[in-house]
């Protein structure tokens, strides 16, 4: 098998393969500012310098050479090159920074240059924290500067679009921004601009930066070029903790980070999977922060509005339900998890009734062909799979307004609430509900839901992939266990009542509604037995095919924040 050495250790290897991607696959740090895996090479940061030779070969028998001791007669080049794009060889060789004094004097040269009209405004650098260039100048650069002019000064705060703020000074030309408008998004709208040290993206007269997808260009940037406008300086990074999950806005199931500070959602990121999302999600659904943050049920209600303690409120639906003799109807939900349709599904069987219905929301045309789609629910999927009945949103209206409810359950269903032109009062209606409506004073039961960050839960896309989300937010009803699993920022971890930047409004008193299923089962004396998340999912898991290769991962995380460079976490 062909074997390739870096530093001294040797790899096997099979088919075509980059060096820097092979490297950091193994583990082997080599840093890097313009490569990304997902586009072309074009080698011009010149930060991932290595020597490179290979095994000499005698010219005549064609037989490789080796010295007295044995070892072999290798052929260095005479120039450092890039990892980037060098291929790998069989009998290849490779001395990084590690190994050899000239690889570290030529990156710490590399980084110099790229320093010398950098400005010095980390302190108040969005990327600060996160920062590449930091990363690498902290390891890998020189201690001082030997440029004693005066910096050349560039516009800051261009608004490029509607969404992405560049400030030129900072740019360090690694043409990441502008390749990806030109070979992922295909929008064509940035370029870089000027010659020498006056170069800098900028989009074409009179053009703005409008891409759909523009906000992956600040991801992509290894310095603070581009910001968000939504998000400079309001948080660092440090002050925030953030969790793997699952965006809710389509049935792509795009993998995301959600970044959270005073149990507040301030951004959303995109994580890569390369079978769903690649590395890449769409701006209208990173800023819509406002699902997780604002217009929020919290504590359960009757009709009118009014506010009932939490347990008093479950023990009511229970007694509401047990003691109704007619035909209820269950109407479950393409935006709730798995588990709880699942646990809806329980409790309508064990009520003797048998036919869920769900709503779809699929707009036609409204797709782009890649990572947003027709259909604007999450879990539409796992809605047929558990064997719901189809309702489109004019079906119910019908039923509502020739009667034929008389007892509506429904489970998360704001969007049809939203949008539901009939008269509801006269049926009695017990709602979960994430995001107020203004028909929900007319219900006798409101039951606050959780969020799919505020508890875990399994989401299945339009291409058949299961996903479970990760516990991100605090909730009130929160249990020891699920507190163990929240993941803390340095801040959360600490906070008391009393920090003045702590606001406990920001904590809602919600539970996810299969455990809110669970208890009222519990109050009717009914068998639907979970009260963690691994209960239900392992009893799921056992009941349905599709999940039997997932694993969910319980423990409680080591560390808030780390740097990851190829998933893109937390920016590139």
């Amino acid at each position: 098998m062909p074997t390739v050495t870096i530093d001294g250790k040797a790899i096997e290897f099979e088919g075509q393969h980059r060096l820097l991607q092979f490297a950091m696959d193994h583990g082997i740090e080599i840093p890097y500012f313009c490569y990304h895996p997902a586009m072309s090479i074009p080698t011009n940061c010149r930060m991932c310098l290595v020597e490179v030779g290979y095994q000499a070969r005698d010219r005549a028998t064609g037989e490789y050479q080796y010295d007295e001791a044995g070892k072999p007669i290798i052929n260095w080049g005479r120039k450092p090159a890039t990892a980037c794009n060098t291929p790998l060889a069989d009998r290849m060789f490779v001395k990084t920074h590690r190994t050899s004094e000239s690889i570290r004097k030529d990156q710490q040269g590399v980084l110099e240059y790229m320093l010398i009209n950098h400005p010095l405004d980390c302190p108040i650098c969005d990327q600060a924290g996160e920062c590449p260039l930091q990363i690498w100048t902290y390891k890998y650069g020189p201690e001082g500067s030997r440029f004693e002019q005066h910096k050349r000064h560039k516009r800051k705060h261009v608004e490029l679009g509607p969404h992405v703020v560049l400030d030129e000074e900072r740019c360090i030309n690694c043409t990441r921004c502008t390749r990806f408008t030109e070979e992922i998004s295909g929008s064509n709208q940035l370029t870089i601009v000027g010659r020498g040290d006056k170069n800098c993206p900028a989009t074409a007269p009179g053009q703005v930066f409008d891409d759909p997808y523009s906000m992956n260009t600040i991801d992509l940037c290894p310095v603070g070029a581009l910001t968000a406008k939504e998000t400079r300086f309001k948080a660092r990074v440090w002050e925030m903790n953030y969790s793997p999950s699952i965006d809710m806005n389509d049935s792509t199931g795009t993998n995301i980070y959600v970044w959270i500070r005073d149990n507040e959602v301030l951004r959303i990121t995109p994580r890569k999977n390369l079978e769903v999302n690649d590395y890449w999600i769409p701006d209208a659904h990173r800023l819509n922060v406002a699902r997780y943050n604002e217009n929020r049920v919290s504590g359960i209600r009757i009709i009118g509005g009014v506010p009932i303690a939490f347990e008093d409120g479950i023990q009511q639906v229970a007694k509401r339900l047990k003691d109704y003799d007619g035909k209820i109807t269950f109407l479950g939900s393409a935006y709730a998890s798995l588990e709880s349709n699942y646990a809806l599904k329980m409790l309508a069987s064990q009520m003797g009734v048998d036919t869920i219905y769900y709503v779809p929301h699929v707009i036609p045309g409204h797709g782009d062909g890649w990572l947003v789609q027709d259909d604007r629910t999450p879990n539409a999927a796992a809605c047929e799979l558990l064997g719901f009945e189809k309702l489109e949103l004019a079906e119910l209206e019908a039923k509502f307004k020739n009667k034929q409810i008389d007892f509506l359950y429904s489970l998360e269903n704001d969007r049809v609430f939203r949008d539901l032109d009939a008269e509801i009062s006269q049926a009695t209606v017990i709602a979960h509900a994430t995001q107020e409506q203004p028909i929900f004073e007319y219900i006798d039961f409101l039951l606050p839901a959780a969020t799919a960050i505020e508890g875990e839960g399994t989401y299945i896309n339009y291409k058949g992939i299961p996903q479970v989300t990760k516990l991100a937010k605090q909730i009130r009803q929160m249990t020891p266990e699920m507190w163990m699993r929240l993941p803390k920022s340095r801040l959360d971890k600490g906070a008391v009542a009393v920090d003045k930047w702590r606001h406990l409004d920001h904590i809602f008193d919600v539970l996810p509604s299969w455990m809110l299923i669970a208890r009222i089962a519990t109050e009717m004396g009914l068998d639907i037995p979970f009260q963690t998340h691994r209960d239900i999912f392992t009893h799921i898991k056992a009941q349905l095919e599709i999940l039997k290769d997932v694993e969910v991962s319980y423990k409680p995380p080591k560390e808030a924040f780390k740097y990851t460079q190829l998933e893109f976490a937390p920016r590139w």
